[in-house]
Parts: structure tokens; sequence; C-alpha cells
């Protein structure tokens, strides 16, 4: 089942965005990208999101934020009126403390409506917003602070004394801590640190917004610090456009729409499209302060009349373990559209949708560095599942050939060769440029130049490093990470296959699948299971698994052994940590768990 093409789904209310793809594609041009701009040709992402609404939907809910109480206790809400209000009081406090346009505030918190209004008041002032994860340990947070050469944070006490105290005399250049929630008077003594809400109070109310341009800087997302380094990628105002056409394309956002993004907003989902697309649509984003629980997520979904969920396939399949059954003790009616992002999603997670919610679950693709969805199974159209699905209206996506050393392969006068054959992988690459893509890589012009086919910055082909094979209709299929796939007797294997050729099985409900040595075939192919409920972990239940996978993947393909596992290593986020899984059978050091965790979440 799990192979065949699922028919779009009729819509309930109105029409999807749209209609036709190839017609959309074909005629699509960024220009027409329906945004407002300011005079002089600027353009700014606070005056798309918020303030072009304050006025037509002035009374209008922008944000409700549901507490630890869940909906119906600890509700708060802003509307757009609101929002406009405390974002220009935001700037307002900026400007009080001398903080420059240009310079970067740091948001280290879950999600507050303080922090909400300090991305977007960040924007008004005309300085750059760059989000952290909160469950970082100090160590992540001093090099991104440092990194980033951020002048003001926000943050709450008690992650400023767990966080950031510790290490706050290591860098200088942070000038201000604006605190928000109890606390305060606990560290109210030490040097620039500032009650947010009794400086919001102060400040004043009056509109104001920067004079920005499409190339000014807006955006600071941290990237991967895995194999060194973080990387900061640069945004700017101009990815406001390819944030209002995914929203509308691929969210299929609409007027009256609900609209509930699960991302942290830490990461660059949890602000590109928990913050700014949904709200140049002017639509109702629910934010709920807690982590995935089956039953609140259920309760949002229906108390809120959510009409379109954008979730990740970790927490689908986590819902999925807990049983269909779940989601059908709640009315969904309102539910129209169910999208994935951060990771592939499994074939077996799409089908399943349709059981639980009526409705096949919509993969989308997208990088940090690329600002905003590249790929996505669209709300008009059929979908593949397993499939990426095929690039939004306006990105030229292709698929680079490659060496033995994983480098694209070059024609005589510098091209790289691409990949044209149906069903042949290849290194998944984009046209350069587009509004949303990065500008830079934050202090590191060399890696920024490499990120593209022949080292001239932003332009060519923008490297994602991502292996994935194209079928002869258009559909893209994601293989593996080029540094992920296990190369076997000859063979490379794409571990996320395997997983999702395992989770057919009606007995699992995850596998994370890795590359062991082997003196024959250099690396074979070991899956570690955790089980559904109502399933034990009997040898002849992993005989049957083992059997499974060869005759779903072939010989070649498919495990060599499998382990159970009760839960399977996550990063903060959910995803699995196929390296952590790795060490651990190798018997290697796993080192500083926080700074393996922050390395996984690099965003696609």
């Amino acid at each position: 089942m799990a192979w065949q093409t699922i028919q779009k789904c009729e819509p309930a209310v109105v029409p999807p965005h749209l209609p036709d793809y190839e017609a959309g594609y074909a005629a699509f041009g960024w220009d027409d990208v329906p945004v407002d701009g300011l005079p002089g040709g600027g353009l700014s992402i606070v005056h798309e999101a918020v303030d072009r609404w304050s006025t037509e939907r002035a009374d209008r809910v922008a944000l409700r934020f549901l507490g630890k109480d869940g909906p119906g206790g600890g509700t708060r809400e802003l509307s757009y009126a609101d929002l406009a209000e405390q974002t220009c009081r935001f700037a307002a406090v900026l400007d009080g403390l001398g903080v420059a346009p240009g310079e970067v505030v740091v948001g280290l918190m879950g999600r507050h409506p303080e922090l909400y209004v300090a991305i977007l008041g960040t924007l008004r002032h005309g300085s750059v917003f760059c989000p952290l994860f909160s469950a970082f340990g100090p160590e992540p947070v001093k090099q991104r602070l440092l990194l980033g050469g951020a002048t003001v944070l926000v943050t709450t006490p008690t992650l400023y004394r767990k966080k950031v105290a510790p290490i706050r005399a290591e860098v200088p250049g942070l000038r201000h801590v604006l605190l928000v929630g109890p606390g305060y008077e606990r560290v109210a003594d030490e040097p620039g640190v500032h009650d947010l809400q009794a400086l919001l109070d102060a400040a004043s109310a009056a509109p104001r917004l920067a004079a920005t341009t499409p190339e000014t800087p807006a955006l600071l997302h941290f990237t991967s610090g895995t194999t060194g380094m973080p990387k900061g990628a640069v945004h700017v105002h101009a990815a406001v456009r390819a944030h209002h056409a995914t929203a509308r394309c691929v969210l299929d956002l609409h007027d009256d729409d609900v609209f509930w993004c699960t991302a942290d907003p830490g990461w660059v989902t949890g602000t590109s499209y928990g913050v700014i697309a949904p709200l140049t649509c002017g639509v109702t984003v629910v934010v709920d302060e807690l982590e995935l629980d089956a039953d609140r997520w259920y309760r949002i979904l229906e108390s809120e009349a959510v009409t379109v969920w954008y979730t990740a396939p970790t927490a689908l399949r986590m819902l999925m373990k807990a049983g269909a059954e779940r989601a059908k003790q709640h009315d969904l009616s309102a539910l129209r559209l169910v999208l994935s992002v951060g990771e592939p999603l499994n074939p077996e997670v799409v089908v399943w949708g349709l059981e639980a919610f009526g409705l096949p679950v919509h993969d989308t693709w997208w990088q940090t560095e690329t600002g905003a969805i590249m790929i996505a199974n669209y709300a008009s159209a059929q979908i593949r599942p397993g499939s990426m699905g095929r690039p939004v209206p306006g990105i030229e996506a292709a698929l680079l050939a490659r060496d033995e050393h994983g480098d694209p392969v070059l024609t005589a006068h510098g091209e790289p060769v691409l990949v044209t054959e149906p069903d042949t992988e290849g290194e998944l690459a984009l046209r350069a440029p587009w509004p949303s893509m990065m500008r830079a890589y934050l202090g590191m012009p060399e890696r920024y130049a490499k990120a593209f086919v022949g080292g001239v910055p932003g332009t060519g082909w923008y490297r994602s490093g991502d292996l994935a094979r194209r079928d002869a209709d258009g559909w893209f299929w994601f293989v593996g990470r080029g540094d992920d796939v296990i190369k076997s007797a000859g063979h490379l294997i794409g571990p996320f296959e395997v997983e999702s050729a395992l989770m057919e099985h009606p007995a699992v409900a995850e596998a994370g699948v890795i590359g062991v040595p082997d003196p024959v075939a250099g690396e074979v192919v070991k899956a570690f299971v955790s089980l559904r409920a109502g399933h034990d972990p009997t040898p002849q239940l992993q005989r049957e698994l083992l059997g499974f996978g060869r005759s779903r993947l072939g010989a070649a393909v498919a495990p060599r052994s499998i382990e159970f596992r009760d839960v399977l290593p996550r990063t903060r986020s959910g995803k699995i940590m196929r390296r952590l899984l790795k060490a651990q059978e190798l018997g290697l050091p796993e080192g500083d768990l926080s700074t393996l965790e922050a390395g996984a979440e690099a965003a696609r």
C-alpha cells in the first residue's frame, strides 16, 4: 500500500492554492508574490507579517498561546493590533538601550508570547534576530553568542542562571540581557540585566518601522556543529517572498485558517513557519507551550479547530505508536491538511494519516540554508508516499553526479554533470539564487563559497549535501545524507529506505539504521527497532523481521542484524540519532551529548 499513489483529497471548504501544478510552476515568478513593500523599493518582514493586517484585521487573533494548563486554561492572545503595538514597544526598548540597527538580538526561551514579540520587534527595529534552542547547554550557548556577535539576549531568569550566567564573562560583547517571567530579582544586580516587561510598559507604542531593503540582514540561524564550529546562515528581508509564497502554495493557507506549527521557535522552522509565513497570510496561529503529549495534542486540534497542521515525522510516528484510535476519540473534522517537516517522512506514516485523520500526510523538504520550503507535496495534487514531492514554483532542483570522494563531477568547462536518468542517485542541488537563500555563513566566506558548485558564492548550483533520486515523472525521493549513506559490497544504501521498509511491518513503531564494519563487505546494515504496543521482542520476531527486510529490500540492502530497543536515542527535537547508535555499537565515547544533540538539529 505504501507505494501506491494517494489521490488528492477534495477540499472541504475552499479550493486549494496551486490547483494545476504544472501550469502554476511554469507561470510563476518571484516578482509575482503579493507583498506590500515599502517606499523606494524597501521590504520588511514585520510589515508583511503584522502591519499590513493591523488595520484590516486589527481584532483578528494573530497568536493564541496555550499555557501548561492547555486549551481553556492559561490562554493568552495577541491580535494583529496588539502585535503591532507590542513590537513597536520592543523596538523602542532596543532604541532606549542604545542598540543600533544591524546588531544581533538572540532569543533563548520556549514558546512564550514575549519571544514572538521579540522576534518581530527586532525586525521592526532593523536588527537581526537569532533564535537558540532553549535545551542547549552553556557551552553551545556561549559558542553561538560569540559567533553571532550578540549584543542583546532575551531569556528567562531560570535559563539565564543555568546557561548564561556561568559563561557571561566569556561573552564580553553581550551588553544587555532582557528577562521574561518570575525570578528577575535574583539576578537584578548583575550588569546589563533588565526586566523586559517593565521596559515594555515604559516604552513608547508610537508606530515605527526601520527602512529596510530586500537585502538587509534579518535572521541568523545556526546549523550543525557536529563536525566543527556551527555555521551561522544569514537571511535577509527578501526571504519574506518565499515565506509567503510557500505559505499559500504548500501550507495552503486561506484567510480564515487556524494554523498550528509544532516546531520549537529555537529552530528555523519555528521561526519561518511558526511565526513569519502564517502571519503574512493574516491567519490565527496556535502556539502550545508544552512538548508532545498525544492526548493533549488531539485536544488542541479539536478545541482550537485547527485547519492546517505542520509537524514532524517523529511526532507523527509517536502518535502512530499510540494507535489511530486515540485520534478517533476526538472531533478533528476542522482539519483539512497535515504536513510534515524536519526529516524524511516514512511512507507508512503518510498512509497512517488516512487511518487516523482521514487525510494523508504531506511531506516537505528544505534546510536552514534554503530558508523556506523548496520541495513539497501539494494539497491540490496526488501524493506518492515516501516522496519528498516536487519543487515549489520558482525553484529549479536537479541531481549532481558525484565522484568516489563525494565531490561533483565537472565537465571540461567546469559545469556540473547533472543526473538525468530516472531513479538514479545524485546530490540534490538548487539553482541559485532565490529570495530566502542564505546570503552568507557568518564569518566563514570560504565555507559559504564551497556550498555552491564552482565556488562562486550565491551563484550556480547550491549543494544540499542530501542524496536523492528523481522518478520519471519528476517526483524526488530522499536517499540519505551524503555522510550517512552505508557503503556495503559496492552498494550505496540510504538508511531511510531501510527504516521505511521495516516500518511497514505491523510490529514496528520506529527503526534506526546504521552501517557497521565488516571485513568482506566493508559495512553491513544493522537496524535498531522499537515495537508497537502488544508486540514482544522475541527471537522469533527478530527472525521474522530479518526475513521481511530481505523480501522487501533484497539481500544486498536488507539488515543483517536487528536489535530491539525500548526507546531509540533522539535529539531534543525528536530525531533519531544514528551517529549515537553507531558510537554505542562500536564502543566509542559518546562525547558531550548536549553537543551531539545540538549538531544533529540542522533543519531540512
